[in-house]
């Protein structure tokens, strides 16, 4: 069994296997017509189940034949230009490659003797994204694992910099919109969900700084802590931007810590057209940035950046066999003296070779291309009669609800937006999102292909309108 580690003895083995795997990799991409087969539950699990693990193929193109029959045939392809469904992005080739590199180096970050040159290359990585936000000399951060593991980790420090040990008086503000990861954040640091306080939003779905301003002030007048306020950079829901120089002249005024949660929103820091609607967010104490959703990363590449490296202390525990505090006065780099994780990826180089191959500005027009048919597409969705759209995007989403004809009965124009979602995976044409406004159910297009046109957005609306309609013959036909 030692012929299967990668070694120097091994080497035409593993480029040889790789190469298999990219061959039926790059087939599939150019063959993917939909992104979806629309195989169901019921017909893909036996298939996995009826495959018995303790008895192996010991061959790689058998293996491949396999993966082809269980996973491959019917993975989701985000890449395909109607996939308009979550917060997925395909990937650009550079990110991938890298991928190839740090998988078969498998570097972990967690200390320099385990990771050298990468250790540098994240910490470079770091400094150019605290330089675009703008925090100031003193900034730092750490690479995390994805948006919710670096709101938690900015809400920890957070918690400590409000220095109160009666946790019960800690309170947290965020959008009612904003990600269920601030409230599952305050449970794990032992606050309670019940230490966050939604603040209403506006038409528009931004935080009404008005509401929040009303909230710290009672926050303080019954005598609890405001602990930090969370702005949104790019709601899940809406991607709607929160007043960020405005909630910033707040936290001042109260001394709160201020986080923005810029894990949608991040793509603006490289944007050639509308950094702009960022204003404010270089007043931040923390920021959530993930690259795997507007930079085109693959997953998972994300990270939390501070405006005070000095608060990354509260994260920090030294070990002797692994980061003792000597190394400190050595001024030895462990990247695990900043981060929630031991053993952590070096997900940095995506990134890395990303800007290496493309620039930033490469990185930002594809992202203003996707802001861009969002704003087309919701031009599109008001003229047209069928259809009810939320909000005009500040971002790349827009939130939808078919109306159709002569149809009245709220609740019978949710179960007709329900089956329509679900009668499109189903055929696999496309694949849409949905989520409730205002009780109501609605549709929900998350653009980040920039290979997706307004055309695809007409025709994914006819589709959408067509099973609506079939649902209602059909339940007009069972009424009578």
């Amino acid at each position: 069994m030692r012929s299967h580690l990668l070694n120097d003895t091994t080497a035409e083995y593993y480029r040889r296997s790789v190469t298999e795997g990219v061959e039926r990799v790059a087939a599939k991409l150019a063959a993917t017509d939909r992104p979806f087969t629309g195989v169901t539950v019921d017909a893909l699990a036996p298939r996995i189940e009826r495959i018995d693990l303790d008895t192996p193929l010991h061959d790689t193109a058998a293996v491949l034949d396999e993966l082809e029959d269980v996973y491959l045939r019917d993975a989701i392809y985000f890449h395909h230009p109607r996939y308009l469904a979550h917060l997925n992005c395909p990937v650009v080739v550079p990110a991938v490659l890298a991928e190839a590199i740090l998988t078969a180096v498998n570097s972990s970050l967690d200390t320099w003797d385990q990771s050298a040159g990468g250790t540098l290359i994240e910490r470079k990585l770091v400094d150019w994204t605290t330089e675009r936000i703008g925090l100031g000399p003193a900034a730092d951060g750490v690479f995390t694992s994805g948006g919710t593991q670096s709101n938690l980790q900015a809400l920890l420090l957070a918690r400590e910099e409000a220095k109160t040990e009666v946790l019960a008086d800690l309170r947290v503000f965020a959008s009612e919109v904003s990600h269920f990861s601030v409230k599952k954040s305050a449970k794990l640091l032992g606050l309670g969900e019940d230490a966050v306080v939604s603040v209403p939003v506006d038409q528009d779905k931004r935080m009404q700084t008005l509401a929040l301003a009303r909230e710290l002030e009672r926050c303080e007048q019954d005598g609890l802590v405001p602990m930090a306020v969370v702005a949104t950079a790019g709601t899940t829901d809406f991607g709607s931007i929160d007043p960020l120089t405005e909630i910033a002249e707040l936290c001042d005024r109260y001394g709160t810590w201020m986080h923005v949660d810029a894990a949608y929103g991040c793509g603006l820091l490289a944007s050639l057209k509308h950094r702009d609607r960022l204003t404010g967010i270089e007043r931040a104490d923390s920021v959530t940035v993930d690259y795997h959703k507007s930079f085109f990363q693959p997953v998972s590449s994300s990270a939390v950046l501070v405006r005070d490296a000095r608060t990354l202390r509260h994260a920090t525990y030294h070990a002797e066999y692994l980061n003792p505090r000597r190394m400190v006065q050595e001024r030895i780099p462990n990247q695990v003296d900043k981060s929630l994780q031991t053993t952590r990826r070096f997900d940095a180089l995506k990134l890395w070779v990303t800007l290496r191959v493309m620039g930033a500005d490469g990185v930002g027009q594809l992202f203003d291309e996707v802001c861009d048919l969002a704003a087309e597409g919701w031009k599109l969705l008001a003229a047209d009669p069928r259809y009810d759209v939320v909000v005009e995007p500040t971002l790349s989403t827009l939130v939808f609800r078919h109306i159709p004809a002569g149809v009245t009965d709220p609740a019978e124009i949710d179960r007709a937006n329900l089956y329509a979602r679900k009668a499109l995976f189903a055929s696999g044409e496309a694949i849409v999102a949905g989520t409730k406004v205002n009780g109501r159910h609605y549709l929900k297009f998350t653009l980040l292909n920039p290979e997706t046109t307004i055309g695809d957005i007409a025709a994914v609306l006819d589709l959408i309108a067509g099973h609506a309609e079939q649902y209602l013959g059909e339940s007009l036909d069972r009424a009578s």
